[in-house]
């Protein structure tokens, strides 16, 4: 039987609630400038941009944000049963992707806005959850 007040699983959901929280206070912010200035195209250096960027495709969105809600529960279970070390990087994952789940959910988008770039060469735009 599981044991949910075992200190290691205790731990691991705190790590997975504050990289949840990191989420949702960075989209918060970048959403809030958003709508005070209606865009956010920040310019911090030549390697780094923050720019508001959404995916809205309503089927696929769907069908990813059920296969995301079914994967999550694998990643508990995964992380639930093992070892120290790989269950502290599954619960790190499943903070991120309950992140991104809390956006679909709430806001039917999940807003990216981290853009890495060098030379002209534009990595995909990414958010907290995503690292």
């Amino acid at each position: 039987m599981i044991r949910f007040l075992d200190k290691k699983i205790i731990y691991y959901f705190l790590i997975s609630l504050s990289i949840f929280a990191l989420d949702r206070i960075s989209k918060i912010y970048v959403i809030n400038i958003a709508e005070k200035f209606g865009q956010v195209d920040i310019y911090i250096n030549k390697f780094l941009n923050i720019i508001l960027v959404s995916f809205e495709k309503e089927f696929l969105y769907n069908l990813t944000t059920l296969i995301i809600i079914l994967v999550n529960f694998v990643i508990l279970y995964l992380g639930i049963k093992s070892n120290n070390f790989k269950g502290f990087l599954f619960f790190i994952i499943l903070g991120g992707s309950l992140g991104n789940l809390f956006d679909r959910l709430y806001y039917s988008a999940v807003p990216d806005f981290i853009d890495i770039n060098y030379n002209g060469f534009h990595w995909f735009i990414f958010n907290v959850a995503d690292i």
